[in-house]
């Protein structure tokens, strides 16, 4: 499908483009292109396809259950920080 130099320039001010004539013809054959390609998927036989519609009531929770785990030593971990306070590590403020 040929897209017409008027349509380009349009497109090109609703995306806010300064596009000179010589890009016009190359943006014009790419969104031609483009529109080709939309055309062929129009065509596809889509009536066997099988639904994958978001509000399926197919669809079963995919989160893990919460699990309760030991937790780290915190004496082992806090070991190597450079400087502590009441079992946390302590941190150079950055915001003023």
């Amino acid at each position: 499908m040929k897209i017409e130099q008027s349509q380009v320039k349009y497109v090109a001010s609703l995306a806010r483009l300064r596009i000179d004539e010589a890009e016009q013809d190359k943006w014009s054959e790419q969104m031609g292109a483009i529109i080709e390609f939309a055309d062929q998927l129009n065509e596809l036989d889509l009536h066997d396809a099988e639904s994958n519609e978001q509000g399926s009531t197919s669809l079963y929770n995919v989160f893990r259950e919460d699990e309760r785990k030991e937790s780290f030593d915190r004496d082992k971990i806090l070991f190597n920080a450079p400087e502590q306070y009441e079992g946390c590590y302590v941190v150079p403020k950055i915001v003023e």
